[in-house]
């Protein structure tokens, strides 16, 4: 049995060679500034506490506003290109070389800064930012041009598929230097999303899957407090005095929402007792806010959004679009799909944003650049 292909159809017309504005995905664009508007929404209900002790309560969402308004230029730029240009190899390569850059100099002391024992973001000026956001989706750019090549198999071990996890590995093991585990192991599972899709062979990717399980698992219990984390995401309540504070707190945030929730910003867990309510445990806030029903409601609005965006990649009648218009759903999907398993305490506790909701200016604009790139491929209507 064989994998379909995405993009297979290499045939292009030249008729109608770029859509207008109007033509772009409108379940795409919908949801998009559904999920824009959801964020900025539930991101002052989890941050208007602590922002207090910022000046304003508005703070953190001042902030994120900020992100993105340098989003919203990004978007306006990359929605007038022609989206091949980005498979230009100054282009892919000139971003995946500064992506690597950029973390090779996070990870030196004096260099990084250093915040919560992580080392992940570097300061320019009175701003922070954080060059793994950047990464992953230069990784997927890099991907996408690479698997759009005719001469490359996927189907061969060896020649085509091992060469194609070389650099995500190297950005993986530089990502973990921080650490952050969660965001380097989602480049690695857009990775492997991708070459399914491109149609490598199950078999191979189960052996890859297999090789990518025992390093994780030496990484996990090489170390203490990995060690101490891994046990307390089972039984947190057992840990509340260490590593499993933040999880029971998260826990104890959904139990207080129940069904319809304790009303938006009428939440208790977020006035000192989560850590971190507007970035990694932002969920936990809808949680408690907007119970049972409100978290399916936004977690529907997403799976909308994937369903829009892989839809685009498979209507995409080239297969560099198609590529990167699944890689870029993937992440989105991944990234949201692993926060939420975090903070409902079904995998260890990391630190990974949940897409449009998480506070981080840098982060916001960086994806909506990525959403500007998928919208304009949904304009690519030739051979359909």
């Amino acid at each position: 049995m064989t994998v379909p292909v995405f993009g297979a159809n290499e045939t292009r017309t030249n008729s109608a060679q770029r859509a207008g504005l109007r033509d772009i995905d409108r379940g795409l664009v919908f949801t998009f500034a559904l999920l824009l508007m959801l964020g900025l929404t539930v991101l002052y209900a989890a941050s208007y506490y602590n922002a207090q002790d910022q000046g304003s309560a508005f703070s953190e969402v001042y902030s994120q506003l900020m992100g993105i308004a340098v989003g919203a230029v990004g978007m306006a730029f990359l929605l007038r290109i022609d989206y091949h240009a980005l498979r230009n190899p100054w282009i892919s390569g000139g971003l995946l070389g500064l992506s690597f850059l950029l973390l090779i100099l996070v990870a030196i002391p004096g260099i990084g800064k250093l915040l919560n024992g992580s080392r992940r973001w570097l300061r320019l000026g009175p701003l922070s930012f954080q060059p793994s956001e950047l990464a992953k989706y230069a990784m997927i750019l890099y991907l996408s041009r690479a698997l759009s090549q005719k001469n490359r198999d996927v189907t061969q071990f060896f020649t085509g598929l091992v060469p194609l996890f070389i650099l995500p590995g190297l950005m993986f093991l530089l990502i973990l230097l921080q650490p952050n585990l969660s965001t380097a192991g989602s480049i690695l599972i857009v990775t492997a999303v991708m070459v399914m899709l491109a149609g490598a062979r199950w078999l191979h990717l189960g052996l890859i899957g297999a090789a990518g399980m025992a390093l994780g698992t030496f990484y996990a219990f090489s170390e203490d407090y990995r060690r101490a984390r891994l046990m307390s995401f089972r039984n947190p309540f057992a840990f509340m005095t260490n590593e499993g504070y933040q999880l029971s707190q998260s826990l104890l945030a959904f139990g207080s929402g129940g069904l319809f929730g304790m009303g938006l910003g009428r939440g208790r867990q977020k006035f000192a007792f989560l850590p971190y309510p507007e970035s990694d445990f932002i969920f936990a806030v809808v949680g408690e806010d907007l119970g049972f029903v409100g978290c399916v409601a936004i977690l529907c609005v997403f799976a909308a959004f994937i369903f829009f965006g892989l839809r685009v990649a498979i209507r995409c009648p080239d297969r560099f679009g198609s590529m990167l218009a699944g890689g870029i759903t993937c992440m989105v999907g991944v990234q949201c799909v692993l926060n939420v398993a975090v903070v409902i305490g079904m995998m260890p506790t990391t630190g990974l944003p949940l897409p449009f909701f998480s506070a981080g200016g840098t982060s916001i604009s960086i994806l909506m650049c990525a959403v500007a790139v998928l919208m304009n491929i949904s304009r690519d209507k030739t051979g359909l």
